[in-house]
C-alpha cells in the first residue's frame, strides 16, 4: 500500500501502486442519484475501495462563487475541517480490513488530525509523528482523539515511522518511502472532489490545487478522467499545482523532467504544503492535463488569504494557494475552481492575537471606528 510498486520502483524513485476498477460494470446513473451530501463517501462506494471503517459525514462540501466564473471548493466543511477526511476514510478502512491494531502517520497538520479522528471512529489506536513546530490547534485536535503524539525533528519522522510499522504492526496511512508514494488508496478519496465539482458545475476550464506531494492534485485529476471514461463528459480541466516558492519539489521535478525531486525547504508560513520531496503522481497530473506548477511567495499567499476573508471565507494560509495561483494566470476562459483545503483555525498564529480592550465611552469607541474607516 505505501512501500511503492515492487515491479517498477528503483533505489531512487518509489512509484505508487495504482487502483483500477471494472469500469464496464459501473452504472453511470449513480452520478445522477448521488447527492454528495450527508452520506459521506458512501454515495460513491462503487468507485472506491471497500469502506470498512465508519464515516463522519465527509464530503459534500460547497462550491462558492466568489466572483463571476471563479468558484471556491471549501473543504474546511469536512468533519475535521480539511480535505484530508476524504483520504482518511479510505486509508483507515484499509487498516480495518487488514486487521491492524492501529495506524501511524507522519504529520504536523491536517493529515494527523484527520487520521486521529477516523482511527477513533473505527476504534483503532493512532500514533502521530509530528514535527517540532506543530501548531497548537493541531496538538489540541490530536490529544482530543487520544492519539499518541510524538513531536520529533523533521528528518527523524519517516525513519521512526518505518520502525513503528515494523515493530508495532501499525498500518501506515502516509508514505514510508524516500520519494513520496503515498497510500495507494489516498487519491481514491480525493477524486470524489471531482465528482462533486462535476455535479455542481460540470467540467471547469481549470482546477487550482494547494500542493505538497501532489496526492490531492492527482486524485482530483483521476476523478475527472473517470468521468470521461464513463461517458459523462468529453472534457477535462487543466490542473494547476500551487506551491510555496520556499518548498516546490514538484516544480523542480517538472522543470528537470524527472519523476520526483528533492529540494531544500526555505522559510514559509504555509506549513501544510511544505515538503522537501515530491511524488510521481503530481508529475502525471500536470503532464497529462496540460497544466502547470505555480510557485508562490508568502506575500502572494497572504494577499489571497485576505481576499478570501473579505468574501467570508477564513482559510488556512496554505489553503489560499489555489486562489493565489489563479491570480498569476491570465489566459483562462470559462469557469475555474480553486480548492480551499482547510480552516483558518489551523494557522500557526491562531490564539496569539489579543484585541486591546477599550473603555466603553463614546470617544474611545468613535476613535476605534474612525481608525477602521467607519463613521464621520
Amino acid at each position: 500500500m505505501t512501500s511503492g510498486c515492487p515491479r517498477t520502483s528503483t533505489d531512487e524513485v518509489s512509484y505508487p501502486v495504482e487502483v483500477d476498477y471494472a469500469y464496464d460494470q459501473v452504472d453511470p446513473a449513480m452520478f445522477a442519484t448521488a447527492t454528495g451530501r450527508g452520506g459521506g463517501l458512501d454515495d460513491w462506494a462503487p468507485l472506491l475501495p471497500p469502506l470498512a471503517a465508519p464515516g463522519l459525514g465527509e464530503g459534500g462540501t460547497p462550491l462558492i462563487e466568489v466572483e463571476t466564473g471563479v468558484f471556491i471548493k471549501d473543504e474546511s466543511r469536512n468533519p475535521t475541517w480539511s480535505h484530508k477526511d476524504r483520504m482518511n476514510r479510505i486509508t483507515v478502512s484499509a487498516a480495518v480490513a487488514s486487521g491492524a491494531p492501529g495506524i501511524v502517520v507522519a504529520s504536523s497538520g491536517n493529515h494527523g488530525a484527520s487520521a486521529a479522528a477516523y482511527a477513533a471512529r473505527a476504534g483503532l489506536r493512532c500514533v502521530v509523528i509530528a514535527g517540532p513546530e506543530m501548531p497548537p490547534a493541531v496538538d489540541s485536535f490530536l490529544n482530543a482523539y487520544e492519539a499518541v503524539v510524538l513531536p520529533v525533528p523533521w528528518e527523524a519522522r519517516w525513519p521512526l515511522m518505518r520502525r513503528i510499522v515494523d515493530r508495532a504492526g501499525l498500518h501506515p496511512v502516509s508514505s514510508v518511502t524516500t520519494t513520496h508514494t503515498g497510500h495507494a488508496f489516498g487519491p481514491e478519496g480525493y477524486k470524489t472532489i471531482a465528482y462533486e465539482i462535476h455535479q455542481g458545475l460540470g467540467v471547469p476550464a481549470a482546477v487550482f490545487v494547494p500542493t505538497a506531494y501532489g496526492e490531492l492534485l492527482f486524485g482530483i485529476w483521476k476523478g475527472f478522467t473517470e468521468l470521461r471514461r464513463l461517458g459523462l463528459t468529453d472534457r477535462l480541466p487543466r490542473m494547476y499545482a500551487c506551491q510555496p516558492t520556499a518548498a516546490a519539489p514538484l516544480a523542480e521535478a517538472v522543470r528537470c523532467g524527472v519523476p520526483a525531486a528533492h529540494v531544500t525547504v526555505g522559510p514559509t508560513e504555509a506549513y501544510s504544503i511544505v515538503s522537501p520531496v515530491s511524488g510521481y503522481r503530481g508529475v502525471v497530473a500536470i503532464q497529462d492535463s496540460g497544466g502547470r506548477v505555480l510557485e508562490l511567495s508568502d506575500a502572494q499567499l497572504e494577499a489571497a488569504h485576505k481576499e478570501l476573508a473579505r468574501v467570508g471565507l477564513w482559510t488556512e494560509l496554505s489553503s489560499a494557494a489555489g486562489l493565489a495561483g489563479l491570480r498569476t494566470v491570465v489566459d483562462l476562459e470559462g469557469p475555474v475552481v480553486c480548492i480551499s483545503t482547510s480552516s483558518g483555525f489551523k494557522n500557526r498564529c491562531v490564539g496569539l492575537r489579543r484585541t486591546e480592550t477599550i473603555a466603553p465611552d463614546w470617544d474611545d469607541v468613535r476613535n476605534r471606528l474612525h481608525a477602521a474607516g467607519i463613521g464621520d
